[in-house]
């Protein structure tokens, strides 16, 4: 019982709904015709159970499905921690330095962000992960890193299995026109398999090898995008929050020396952080050990000054690119094809010469609002969504001559 309530966790019985969603339905099923394929193709074709290294190669495959999917469902269903609804700090003096959610009618701890499609304020947290259908944040961090590194080696398992299928069935009839390619296959064990290689057996192995290469790509780079984030024991938005700091500093020359708060120094205790040998993440998710220059409410009040900044001028942005709103634009380049957010949230058309309002975004890809009445740029009517930063460049800022003052009122 201890293990099956490890394995998941279910708040209620509403988090089963999490389930009918396109995001879990697609990476579900990729799953299942991934590891479906190479066992079929492992002990039918390729290596069968009756040799030692046929049970090793069929018991690897098993341990790669259970793993993946361990990982994969503790994602969902512990989910990312969320702030308490109507939330205070114990010392009311520190409601000063936090901002305050309306919708969740408390205060938001720090690192915490409210997530419009969980509509919770969530602990830590990085993305709303449609493929989970869930937020990544304090609590399921680990699980979902986890999955991102098991899913490529998994399914990498699995293209060798496919690729070494094709290759045993069908040497023999391998064709280019006039000549035969012949292939000395003398060192691979000869046997019987229970059924012939077929055309619809050929087209399924084929497209399960496209879909394990696919994935082992594409899970494999958001795998090396997490790790990159948890080593320096930062959240995804936190790293925007860090540029638009630099940025603040630079532009009103104010001689602060901004520095990360959560950054503990060195990269393995920034690991520990999140992984553990018992699976839980350190800390409450509200608390959080700090670099000994800041205190825990270093970022929060970044946050602050960032806020009151936008009052007084507009970080505004102009596009010298046409983008047609595409999830995965090939033609922006391969690092934003490959480096897409996954999020469900919308991508927004660009033609140049449009003006938009930055708040958020990743070294390839921006946030923001894209103004569509250029005459009240403050009050005007705006599409929301994603677009490529290679397809903006930053305007000059329209600042006031107590815009610094203003700024710096906020400390």
């Amino acid at each position: 019982m201890n293990f099956l309530s490890t394995f998941v966790t279910f708040q209620n019985l509403h988090e089963v709904r999490r389930l009918c969603h396109w995001g879990p339905v697609i990476a579900l099923s990729v799953i299942a015709i991934c590891s479906t394929m190479a066992i079929l193709d492992s002990i039918i074709w390729y290596w069968p159970l009756d040799t030692t290294g046929g049970s090793i190669n069929f018991i690897m495959l098993l341990n790669w499905s259970v793993l993946i999917l361990y990982n994969y469902f503790n994602a969902m269903f512990v989910g990312p921690g969320y702030i308490p609804l109507g939330w205070k700090p114990e010392n009311q003096q520190d409601t000063q330095y936090l901002q305050y959610c309306r919708v969740c009618q408390g205060y938001k701890s720090p690192r915490s962000h409210h997530c419009r499609k969980c509509n919770r304020c969530v602990m830590k947290m990085d993305h709303h992960c449609p493929w989970i259908n869930n937020c990544c944040g304090h609590l399921n961090h680990a699980y979902f890193t986890s999955f991102l590194l098991l899913a490529p080696m998994g399914c990498s398992h699995a293209a060798i299995i496919f690729i070494m299928t094709m290759y045993t069935q069908l040497y023999e009839r391998i064709s280019f026109g006039w000549s035969t390619v012949k292939i000395d296959m003398s060192a691979v064990r000869q046997f019987q398999p229970l059924m012939p290689f077929s055309v619809p057996a050929f087209a399924a192995t084929l497209f399960a090898l496209g879909l394990a290469l696919g994935t082992t790509i594409a899970v494999g780079m958001l795998f090396f995008i997490q790790m990159k984030v948890i080593l320096r024991n930062k959240t995804s938005i936190e790293s925007w929050i860090e540029e638009k700091a630099k940025d603040r500093i630079q532009h009103y020359q104010t001689g602060e020396d901004f520095t990360f708060p959560y950054d503990l120094g060195t990269r393995w205790l920034n690991f520990k952080q999140v992984f553990t040998w018992s699976g839980t993440p350190k800390g409450d998710g509200i608390e959080w050990p700090v670099h000994p220059k800041c205190h825990q409410h270093t970022l929060t009040i970044e946050q602050l000054k960032q806020k009151a900044d936008k009052r007084v001028r507009s970080v505004q942005y102009r596009a010298v690119e046409d983008y047609n709103g595409a999830c995965c634009p090939i033609s922006k380049g391969l690092q934003t094809f490959f480096r897409t957010p996954c999020t469900e949230e919308p991508r927004i058309p660009l033609n140049k010469g449009d003006t938009i309002l930055a708040t958020r975004g990743t070294k390839w890809w921006m946030y923001g609002d894209k103004v569509l009445n250029e005459e009240h740029i403050t009050v005007g009517e705006r599409v929301r969504g994603w677009f490529p930063r290679r397809c903006v460049e930053k305007c000059h800022y329209d600042t006031a001559a107590s815009d610094s003052t203003s700024v710096k009122k906020v400390n």
